[in-house]
């Protein structure tokens, strides 16, 4: 198997039982930050536990390889249809590449890298022929959707890197050597290029690799900085 893959696979599922945790640890839905439960209906708290444990469940499921396929689909599924379309009228009714785009990008990244890692890991055996199995056993459509998805969330952070210039500088850590105006700049225009080249199938393998880890990067120079710090 791909190392990369694999690795891929790994990392997924740490952060969807991470989501499962924070989602009862926060009493919330969290993956995507859908809106808010409506305060008047009832069973808010109740929702929070039960995705909570499903979250974790599947990243437990993917990591051991039962019924992992059918679990990472349900994933994508989940936050797709309650994240997702939930967020629609929100970025509907904001202004253009506001901070709603974030999250509703956010939510397209995490549903389609869920359909991306269910088309890595093993068919699912049943009657032949039968539709539901032949959705659930695509592997280059659901690559392809990943794709997409995280392309897409790429672009948009890229591109608000431009246009909230003045905040994502204040991600940057202090002893981050050199200017954080530049640095916003720079990640800018990586994360479109990264996004772009997800698109291309011939570049898509580079493109996704390099953003990976320029994200890892970052984010562990973000937050470990604060943590010490």
């Amino acid at each position: 198997m791909d190392k990369l893959i694999l690795l891929g696979r790994t990392c997924f599922a740490i952060a969807l039982i991470g989501f499962g945790v924070e989602n009862v640890r926060f009493s919330e839905f969290l993956p995507g930050r859908a809106p808010a439960w409506p305060e008047s209906i009832p069973g808010g708290l109740a929702w929070a536990y039960l995705t909570g444990t499903v979250f974790a469940g599947i990243g437990i499921a993917i990591l051991s390889g039962k019924k992992a396929r059918a679990t990472a689909i349900l994933a994508g599924l989940l936050i797709f249809l309650w994240a997702f379309l939930r967020l629609l009228p929100v970025v509907a009714a904001d202004v253009f590449l506001s901070p709603a785009w974030t999250q509703a990008g956010k939510t397209l990244a995490y549903s389609g890298g869920a359909f991306a890692v269910a088309a890595t890991l093993p068919t699912l055996e049943g009657r032949q022929g039968a539709p539901l199995l032949k959705f659930l056993n695509l592997s280059d459509a659901f690559i392809t959707l990943g794709r997409i998805c995280l392309g897409l969330f790429l672009i948009i952070a890229g591109i608000q890197h431009f246009l909230y210039t003045a905040f994502v500088a204040t991600l940057i850590p202090g002893w981050f050597p050199g200017d954080a105006v530049f640095w916003t700049y720079f990640a800018g225009v990586a994360l479109v290029a990264g996004g772009i080249g997800l698109f291309i199938p011939q570049t898509a393998r580079q493109a996704a690799l390099l953003s990976g880890m320029m994200i890892f990067c970052s984010g562990s120079c973000t937050y470990g900085g604060r943590s010490w710090g």
